[in-house]
């Protein structure tokens, strides 16, 4: 189905089709990316503001190759540097951005709904780069559709997602995209980070991790967020290692093909060993790579491209 989206704020409003359609519109991308010129002219003459309230390195890296590629003109800004530090609102700040004729804002934020906000007081597409512990809907996007490339559809999978749930904008995200696609999704973690209210968004949860991990097709493994945790809520670092790290004994008991996938930044050595971050199970690069064409295609997209048919048109 085609795209009718002037902004791409969440996946739990999607619908499986719209989803779909941005994959296979990252799919005609991606072919783009491996050409030897990458760039083609879908948003020549158009202004992108990349508003990173949050520190950011992949995802920030990653919106603005894509928009390079696009033909875009960026406009890079960062709480640091700007009048936001000085105590200006959040809507001030946009509006004032907005009177310069922009057609698209990036926002990563730490407050949960900022994107949407945004998209309530401004005519610019808003695509929302991570809002708190919301979403982060361009991650599930690429994590879908580095799954499907890999194992060829995702109905029927299931996808073991092990760690900081609770704090987890990559988490909720996941969940809505790769339900929503047919996937089984297991949830596993220490209790307090993964409480039972999540079942309702239709997901198991299990605190046993080898019983989550053994028939997995895929692992998903999350990092600690302690920037948005406001007390501990687990003894220790070098106790969740032991009790939910995984390690090659974990990993032995798994299924001889199952992929192991990570938004990043890992810590290597607490939720993962470094060994197996490097391996060949590992789609942690792919990932990365992936995140351009997926966010590519939601740019062209929201912009008001019909589909992947128009790339490889173009």
């Amino acid at each position: 189905m085609p795209w009718h989206r002037p902004h791409l704020l969440d996946i739990e409003s999607l619908s499986a089709a719209e989803i779909l359609t941005v994959l296979d519109t990252a799919r005609a991308f991606k072919a783009v990316g491996e050409r030897a010129i990458k760039k083609v002219p879908a948003l020549r003459g158009r202004t992108v503001v990349n508003l990173f309230i949050e520190p950011s390195t992949r995802t920030r890296t990653s919106f603005e190759l894509s928009e390079q590629r696009l033909s875009a003109d960026i406009i890079n800004f960062t709480a640091e540097a700007s009048s936001l530090k000085k105590g200006e609102s959040l809507k001030d700040t946009a509006r004032n951005l907005e009177a310069l004729n922009i057609d698209f804002i990036i926002i990563r934020h730490s407050a949960a709904g900022a994107a949407h906000f945004l998209s309530r007081v401004l005519n610019a597409h808003v695509i929302n780069a991570g809002d708190g512990a919301h979403e982060h809907p361009t991650q599930a996007l690429l994590d879908a559709f580095t799954i499907r490339e890999r194992k060829g559809n995702i109905a029927g999978l299931k996808v073991t997602i092990l760690g900081d749930i609770l704090f987890s904008r990559v988490a909720r995200s996941n969940i809505w995209a790769l339900t929503k696609l047919g996937a089984q999704v297991t949830l596993c973690g220490p209790a307090t980070l993964v409480p039972r209210t999540f079942e309702a968004m239709g997901c198991r949860v299990t605190y046993n991790v080898d019983e989550a991990i053994r028939d997995a097709d895929i692992i998903h493994l999350l990092r600690i967020q302690h920037e948005r945790q406001r007390k501990t809520v687990f003894p220790s670092i070098g106790e969740y290692t032991q009790l939910f790290g995984l390690n090659q004994a974990r990993l032995a008991k798994t299924k001889p093909d199952a992929l192991i996938m990570h938004p990043g930044p890992v810590n290597r050595g607490v939720e993962i060993d470094s060994d197996i971050a490097d391996s060949k199970r590992s789609l942690i690069l792919e990932q990365v790579t992936n995140g351009i064409a997926v966010r590519m295609a939601v740019l062209f997209l929201v912009n008001g491209g019909k589909g992947p048919q128009e790339v490889a048109a173009g």
